[in-house]
Order: C-alpha cells, then structure tokens, then sequence
C-alpha cells in the first residue's frame, strides 16, 4: 500500500513563511509527478504547484513568484516552499502524486490526508 503524509503546516501572520512536506511511502515502483492542492472553505479543490519528473514546475498564476516546490526523488518527497503568504492563501494543502506500485504496469494517482495553513494576523 502506498501512504503520502504532509507536514509543515499552521498558522503565520501575513507576509511570513511556511514550508510543506510530502513523504510517499510503501511499495512505490516510480514517481511520476508529485505536486500540491489546496482547498479553502466553500470552494473547489484548486491546483497550487506541480513537479513534473524531468521537466519544469507549474504553479498556479496566484502563486507565482511567491511558492516555490522543490523534490527530493531518493526520499520521495516533495516540498512546499511558501513566502509572502497572503490570508487568501489559507486553505487546506493536500500532496498527490501520480506514481506506478511495484508489480504493476500502469500509474495511478494518491492523495495525502492534508494539511490546514492559515495566514493571519
């Protein structure tokens, strides 16, 4: 079975920092992709920064310049790195990653539980 944990998520005052983890973990054959969502109250799922194995990230144009992921491929682990952070970033971060399990031929996709980032003074 396959787990993605986050981490690294609270509460900061507007303008400051926070960095987000994502491990996966289990019988992972290979990494696709690996990027994060976000979703604040009454409001749809909404991609925030994606990582995409050998190529260049994509992120949200409300992101941009602020947010920056990275990925550490022999952890399997993505990160988050959010600065400037702005109240209309608070929202619920969640890690999927698009990876293919040992024993398998195809990918599929899996969803972390989530981590609540709230930006207020």
């Amino acid at each position: 079975q396959v787990q993605l944990v986050e981490s690294g998520g609270g509460l900061v005052q507007p303008g400051g920092s926070l960095r987000l983890s994502c491990a996966a973990s289990g019988t992972i054959f290979s990494i696709y992709t690996m990027g994060w969502y976000r979703q604040a109250p009454g409001k749809q799922r909404e991609l925030v920064a994606v990582d995409m194995s050998g190529g260049s990230p994509n992120y949200a144009d409300s992101v941009k310049g602020r947010f920056t992921i990275s990925r550490d491929n022999a952890k399997n682990t993505v990160y988050l790195q959010m600065n400037s952070l702005k109240p209309e970033d608070t929202a619920v971060y969640y890690c999927k990653a698009n990876l293919r399990v040992r024993g398998v031929t195809y990918y599929s996709q899996y969803w972390g539980q989530g981590t609540q980032v709230t930006v207020s003074s």
